[in-house]
């Protein structure tokens, strides 16, 4: 190393990153397509799905949870307001809790592992309950006397027919992975950023909460249910201990050595050191005797 050479951080191989990238991505990838895959095998089961949403609002209404209707109707107000709703149910949901990945494998590798862990225990159990309770949703349960938000305003992501829908199964309602993922990307935010403000991502889950039940997609319970879900994953899954690294310290420039011929700095001129310097003693005389000799 010359002396002009200041050392960096350690980096691992191009290659080598590269290909942890690729591995993340094709197990996350490969994660969410076994979930799709799951979801699809409680399909055509329309009678007890429908049979299980009497039983859902029912239960909701001697827990005296407020009505689905309460929050549609506000948004009903409004086409702007609804059309929003139904924009932010179809484009948020999973663009966001990608994005939230990514940032988190470049900036807190940490972080990213245990949320990535606790939305696959989520994830997993959400299916395991999909497939054990398949629910329609509060827009198809004609008790309700809710609109569909989607096939009347639009966008939309369900087909008209239920059973015809071969990209999604309409009668996963329960639990609602839409406010799951969004109250856990808003608490994986908090926990790996120091800003004081960052309890301000809270406001996506509570976002979502209200679109997913205003644009009658999912009851009051899909919400509950998710939350006590995520809260056994977080139990599950310990949460790094290191927190969000701040900036990297400064390292010592280094010392410039004279070149040949030049003089040594005195004390006090730069590249001098900055501790005491030793001077050596003179050399004293020897005392001369009388005939001369020392």
């Amino acid at each position: 190393m010359t002396s002009h050479t200041t050392p960096g951080r350690p980096t691992a191989p191009a290659g080598a990153a590269r290909r942890r990238l690729i591995r993340e991505l094709l197990l996350v990838a490969g994660l969410f397509a076994v979930y799709k895959a799951g979801r699809m095998l409680s399909t055509g089961r329309t009678e007890e799905a429908h049979h299980n949403a009497v039983r859902v609002w029912d239960a909701e209404r001697a827990l005296h949870l407020p009505g689905e209707g309460a929050v549609q109707r506000l948004l009903l107000h409004s086409d702007t307001a609804v059309h929003a709703a139904n924009t932010y149910y179809a484009a948020v949901h999973f663009p966001a809790t990608v994005l939230f990945l990514v940032w988190l494998y470049l900036r807190r590798p940490g972080h990213y592992l245990w949320t990535r862990r606790v939305l696959a225990v989520l994830t997993g159990a959400a299916l395991a309950l999909h497939l054990s309770f398949p629910l329609a949703p509060p827009r198809m349960l004609e008790a309700a006397h809710l609109v569909d938000t989607g096939q009347v305003y639009g966008p939309t992501v369900y087909r008209a027919a239920p059973d015809a829908d071969t990209m999604a199964n309409q009668f996963a309602a329960m639990p609602s992975l839409h406010f799951g993922w969004a109250l856990m990307l808003a608490l994986g935010m908090i926990a790996a950023t120091r800003s004081r403000w960052r309890a301000l991502w809270l406001l996506h889950p509570l976002a979502t909460l209200l679109v997913v039940v205003g644009t009658a997609n999912h009851y009051w319970v899909d919400a509950i249910v998710a939350t006590l879900l995520l809260g056994v994953a977080l139990l599950l899954i310990p949460r790094p201990v290191a927190a969000a690294p701040g900036p990297l310290p400064r390292l010592p420039r280094p010392r410039r050595t004279a070149p040949p011929g030049t003089a040594p700095a005195g004390p006090g001129a730069p590249g001098a050191p900055a501790g005491p310097v030793s001077v050596p003693e003179p050399v004293r005389p020897l005392p001369v005797t009388a005939g001369g000799e020392r």
